[in-house]
């Protein structure tokens, strides 16, 4: 029987119990059901169609109904469905996957560890450090400095590593050993007077003095994203990287580099890194591995980081930690596939391409009302609403306009993401120049639709 045959939005109210949704309003609201995907757009049950302005959840890179990656799951399935990473057991797709990643990483050499989302690959990463600290005698190296806006998960430990404050509020986050130090973001934290390179001065002046006042012996890693996704597409300023760098070397502390929404042509180039100039100690990856098309995560480490790992697990006869699905063949398989197709359809490069264009045109929404700032790299983008853009004077009533603008924009057939009052744009890489204008389009049009609602909002 087919799904068009029920009354779907009943049937999800009454069952189904949704992710990071306002779960009392949700009861009232419209359900937007979404039934099938072909290239940048999507179409609801109803057949509407939409440009999946954020692809998918920063992961449909390649967009939708690739038949190719349909395929690779398909043959995988008929040939080994399942089979384990435990206990030196392995199989040909996790292997080749491994591989090739170490071949596009920034390390020369290291190694991979399997996951299925962003949250579990971060999880990963603590215990890792914990892990080799133990195992070199460090054991007071227990805590990590994350940044506030930082997003990392939703687990118990990558959401303390988060620092948005709705993935804290009563589920009585972060743990202990979690800090978080400043936003960088110029636009809205610079003071009066303050360059940009003085602004970059002052952040690493003030992780230094957290370091010092946390005492250095006592921290274990710093984790970052080359650029910050779901606390609002905030881009770093220039020379920030190298200059926290610098700080973290001075006291010999290692950056693990959050890459689940920047890998894989995002911003350009194949890894965020890349592009900030970051020289990471281990990676994170996930969403663009598979284009979303299958869940797939992995911890990419450089090899002074696995050799204690390595040690310590002869010491006490096991590593222990791992999913029943690391490295699951079916998923890696996809992945296999989806590295394929960009490196044959030199999907990077037409990214880095069309994100020119694309941030160009998004340029252009500065002149609508109430647009504060339009920040971006390669093919993503925020745009962020203030009720007084020229004297940066925010919302009071923070999320209401954002929310607006989302609305207005789905129902014109453009899907993005509000956070607050900021809304996300991150098509996918394969969008080209004429899309990106019907993009654009859609985004003024909306923008001028709902300009007398937001004049509303306090």
């Amino acid at each position: 029987m087919k799904a068009k045959n029920f009354d779907l939005e009943a049937l999800d109210r009454d069952y189904l119990f949704h992710p990071i949704t306002n779960l009392k309003s949700h009861i009232t609201q419209d359900v937007l059901i979404l039934e099938r995907g072909e290239g940048i757009y999507i179409f609801d049950k109803d057949g509407k169609k939409y440009i999946d302005g954020l692809a998918g959840l920063w992961c449909t890179s390649l967009g939708h109904g690739v038949t190719e990656l349909a395929d690779a799951a398909k043959e995988q399935m008929s040939k080994l469905g399942y089979s384990t990473l435990f206990a030196s057991k392995s199989h040909e797709p996790a292997i080749l996957l491994a591989e090739k990643l170490i071949e596009m990483s920034p390390f020369s050499s290291g190694k991979v560890f399997f996951g299925l989302s962003g949250s579990d690959s971060n999880d990963t990463q603590y215990k890792l450090f914990t892990y080799a600290n133990n195992k070199l005698g460090k054991e007071k190296k227990k805590k990590m400095i994350a940044r506030k806006k930082g997003y990392h998960g939703v687990t118990v430990t990558s959401a303390s590593m988060t620092g948005l404050p709705n993935q804290h509020k009563l589920f009585d986050l972060p743990q202990e050993n979690f800090i978080h130090t400043e936003t960088p973001h110029y636009f809205k934290e610079g003071k009066e007077g303050e360059t940009e390179e003085d602004y970059v001065r002052r952040l690493s002046e003030t992780l230094e003095k957290t370091i010092l006042d946390e005492g250095p012996e006592s921290i274990a890693a710093m984790i970052a994203e080359p650029l910050m996704g779901a606390g609002g597409v905030i881009l770093p300023p220039k020379g920030y990287f190298p200059a926290i760098q610098d700080v973290l070397d001075k006291f010999d502390i290692p950056l693990i580099v959050d890459e689940v929404v920047t890998a894989f042509g995002r911003t350009g180039n194949a890894f965020g890194s890349e592009t900030y100039e970051i020289k990471p100690t281990s990676m994170t990856i996930a969403k663009a591995l598979s284009s979303g098309y299958i869940p797939i995560s992995a911890v990419i480490v450089n090899d002074e980081l696995f050799e204690p790992i390595k040690e310590a697990s002869g010491d006490i006869g096991v590593f222990g930690h791992g999913y029943t699905y690391s490295g699951h063949p079916v998923s890696c398989a996809v992945a296999l596939k989806t590295l394929e197709i960009y490196e044959r359809d030199k999907v990077f490069q037409h990214a880095k391409k069309v994100g020119e264009y694309f941030q160009n045109s998004i340029k252009e929404i500065l002149k609508e009302d109430y647009v504060g700032e339009v920040r971006g790299i390669g093919l993503i983008a925020g745009i962020e609403l203030y009720k007084d853009p020229l004297n940066k004077i925010a919302f009071e009533e923070a999320g209401k306009a954002g929310k607006i603008l989302s609305d207005t924009c789905q129902k014109n057939g453009l899907i993005v993401r509000p956070i607050l009052d900021t809304v996300a744009l991150c098509p996918p890489l394969i969008i080209s120049e004429k899309e990106v204008d019907e993009l654009t389009d859609k985004l003024k049009k909306s923008l001028q639709e709902a300009k007398d609602e937001i004049m509303k909002v306090h």
